[in-house]
């Protein structure tokens, strides 16, 4: 016996063209049966077997019309692993793997245990293995680390209003090679050409500055890496901001940020240091050949607290200092690094 609510059902799944086979003619059965035809003539016009016949019936009967919609589980047609296979392969994993390679891959594994790379990946995601990565544990001691890291996040992050925000580093000993023969370059049906050998012309050393806002870089190579060659380098980066900006650069604690010529010689220092340029007088900035470059020249920059890194100094915040450089001061010639860790993380 069907109710309308079966039977609307069951013609709604035979009468839909999109319906799949399997659910239209399990449905067909059910109709059929409820209008009193026979088992053989079902059979006969079904084209389905006995055994076919009488299961989704007793299905209609015991689960309904959502019986007939639904495939019971069955199991795989490939045997489930072995527990031994499985700890073996967990095991194997926790172990050094061979050779000097640094950890294992599931090609490795699947090579040394007999099992394909899809059932390694899946024993190592359900015991939660990651062989290839790595968590490093080795955190600073620096009781005031937590302060500078939001610091500086928030600098990248959330950087103030009417500011610039630079990134500062180094790369010392960059190989300056040069081909011993200028090659062709790229054409139609040519490959380009390069020479085997080269000459070397010595090492340079590379500063530069990215301004985390709109991505610009500016840089520039000396022939050493010392607190003179940076505080030209600070000299280029002052006169390449626009006047009126609030500086902030973050740097690493490399010694040459740390040298008495760079700083007030204090080992405590700043997260960050905040310059500000002011507008200068039609002709009265100095050319750039004119800049002094060594630690001798006057200086006239003070570097800020760490608490105007979530905002820039105002004129409300009198007891904050503030780095200001005056319209007749010379070039910038101070200057703090930001140290993030007492064992020299780099941030």
């Amino acid at each position: 016996m069907l109710s309308s609510g079966d039977r609307g059902r069951l013609e709604a799944v035979v009468a839909d063209r999109n319906s799949p086979q399997k659910h239209v003619w399990r449905a067909r059965i059910v109709l059929l049966a409820a209008e009193g035809l026979g088992t053989r003539v079902i059979i006969r016009q079904s084209g389905k077997s006995r055994n076919a016949v009488n299961r989704w019936r007793e299905r209609f009967r015991a689960e309904g019309v959502d019986g007939l919609l639904r495939d019971k589980t069955r199991p795989s047609r490939i045997p489930s692993l072995p527990a031994a296979v499985r700890e073996r392969t967990v095991t194997l994993t926790l172990t050094d793997p061979p050779g000097e390679t640094t950890h294992w891959t599931a090609a490795m594994m699947a090579e040394a245990v007999g099992l394909s790379v899809s059932s390694v990946q899946r024993i190592w995601r359900a015991h939660g293995l990651q062989p290839h990565r790595m968590r490093q544990f080795k955190l600073s001691r620096d009781p005031q680390f937590a302060a500078k890291l939001n610091d500086i996040v928030g600098l990248y992050v959330d950087p103030p209003a009417h500011a610039v925000v630079l990134s500062v580093d180094e790369k010392s000993q960059v190989q300056a090679l040069d081909r011993t023969q200028p090659g062709l370059p790229l054409k139609p049906g040519r490959c380009g050409t390069m020479t085997h050998d080269y000459k070397r012309n010595g090492t340079t050393t590379l500063f530069a500055a990215l301004d985390v806002l709109d991505g610009k870089v500016i840089g520039r190579c000396m022939q050493r890496h010392r607190h003179q060659e940076f505080i030209r380098f600070l000299n280029t980066i002052e006169a390449e901001i626009p006047a009126g900006k609030i500086v902030h650069v973050i740097l690493d604690n490399y010694g040459s940020h740390k040298h008495p010529g760079c700083g007030p010689g204090s080992i405590d220092i700043p997260a960050l240091c905040s310059i500000t340029r002011q507008p200068r007088p039609p002709g009265s900035m100095p050319s750039r050949a004119s800049l002094p470059s060594s630690a001798d020249a006057g200086s006239s920059a003070v570097c800020s607290d760490r608490s105007s890194i979530s905002r820039p100094p105002s004129s409300a915040s009198s007891s904050r200092p503030t780095r200001t450089q005056s319209p007749s001061s010379g070039p910038l010639t101070q200057i703090r690094s930001s140290r993030l860790s007492g064992g020299g993380t780099k941030r």
